[in-house]
């Protein structure tokens, strides 16, 4: 007898193992101690050099990178799922993720809860073209490149090589992004940020309940689209038994929800804004390219109190630290399954990982976030813009679904088994 599983390259079929194995490997100690002791040092400098805010950030990083890659909780996969054969089985978990976001974040946003008695604030961003434009490239970069912002992160640390790739295309599109920006915001039609909470006047409670009856009745449509469909199932991820699961084994979805909820919302207490990830790619690409002669400093981008963020040093930036964080917590988690390992590169998948990472980079910065910070904290934030930005990274995703096998790119069919 066999079974499917989860491959540690999403962009590939599920893959076949025995019954009696678990589709992991002995624990890969070497590298765990290794990725162990650059977190503490890490850790160290970050506390005596900086802030134990900025330590505690790569702490909550590391459980957020070890939560993703554990129950390989995707939002490019989710998406392409429910597009491509109406599985929406993870689409209902990020529906559990944000349910549980919203009745956290409502009352740390009404009531400035924060660790470090900082002011907090959600992410709220204005509707328009640039949101429009932005979201729709995002979600066809992400079925292109292999994972979304999250998603490229936890691939790196698990040893994607074609990962690497997307994260470099990745930063070169935000970078752009950022020096476009001005034209996207300023020169297009844009509305208000509009908050479910406060522009509407329903408050919290009031934005709280209706978030909950959204994301309840998209989890229901999931459902029925499923049954009509007659959905294949999703492959189960690599795992183990008992008490093993919890260091080495896989993470039932909706528990990585709950997880991933509770991160955010400790993250948006420690630093006073939700999770993000791109911002930081866009402050790596500018110090590149003003170290190669670009004159950064005059794009509108990073003028007024952005201007800080360039001329210091990006440990100060605290996406970073939680970018850092993400990928060594999914090596972590990678090797003590015994899965890390450096995967082939094809023209292919480079070309879809360059093509890929240039639009989400460059969509992120128009959509004002990706996935996470728009999509994720958004939505966490009661911010209008967040739905939006999800209802074209869908759009995206099913243009994509044509795009993919271009690049020889696997796309879930209704006749398969396991998707």
């Amino acid at each position: 007898m066999a079974t499917k599983v989860q491959p540690v390259d999403e962009v590939k079929d599920p893959v076949t193992v025995k019954e009696d194995e678990t589709g992991l490997n002995k624990p890969q100690m070497k590298l765990i101690i290794a990725a162990l002791i650059i977190a503490a040092g890490l850790m160290i400098h970050l506390m005596v050099s900086y802030s134990g805010v900025q330590a505690l950030l790569l702490v909550i990083g590391l459980l957020l990178g070890y939560t993703l890659f554990h129950a390989r909780f995707g939002f490019t996969s989710a998406f392409r799922r429910v597009m491509s054969v109406g599985n929406g089985k993870a689409m209902r978990s990020h529906m559990v993720m944000l349910a549980v976001a919203v009745t956290l974040f409502a009352p740390i946003l009404a009531f400035g809860i924060s660790f470090f008695d900082l002011s907090v604030s959600g992410y709220v961003a204005p509707v328009g073209v640039s949101l429009l434009v932005g979201a729709f490239l995002f979600g066809i970069g992400m079925q292109l490149g292999g994972g979304c912002a999250s998603g490229t992160l936890y691939a790196v640390g698990g040893g994607r090589t074609v990962m690497l790739v997307t994260l470099l295309f990745f930063i070169v599109g935000s970078t752009i992004g950022a020096a476009h920006l001005p034209f996207w915001t300023e020169d297009l039609p844009a509305y208000q940020p509009v908050s479910l909470a406060e522009t509407t006047g329903f408050g919290y409670g009031g934005a709280w309940l209706l978030s909950i009856a959204i994301f309840g009745f998209i989890a229901w449509l999931t459902l029925v689209i499923e049954r009509r469909r007659n959905a294949p199932k999703m492959a189960t991820v690599p795992s183990t038994t008992g008490w093993k699961r919890l260091f080495r084994g896989s993470w039932p979805l909706f528990a990585a929800a709950i997880a991933l909820a509770v991160l955010n919302a400790l993250t948006l207490m420690t630093r006073g804004s939700p999770w993000g990830v791109t911002s930081a790619f866009a402050l790596w690409g500018s110090k590149a390219a003003e170290f190669i002669g670009f004159d950064v400093a005059s794009w509108a981008y990073w003028s007024g109190e952005s201007a800080q963020a360039l001329e210091a040093s990006i440990l100060t930036d605290s996406t970073t630290v939680l970018n850092f964080g993400v990928i060594i917590g999914a090596f972590i988690a990678s090797a003590a399954g015994g899965l890390f390992k450096f995967t082939r590169l094809t023209k292919g998948n480079v070309s879809a990982a360059i093509i890929g990472g240039l639009f989400m980079g460059y969509g992120a910065r128009l959509a004002f976030g990706c996935n996470i910070g728009a999509y994720f904290g958004g939505i966490a934030s009661f911010s209008l813009h967040g739905y939006i930005w999800g209802i074209l990274a869908l759009a995206g995703t099913f243009l994509a679904l044509y795009l993919r096998p271009l690049f020889g790119l696997s796309v879930p069919k209704s006749k398969d088994s396991f998707c």
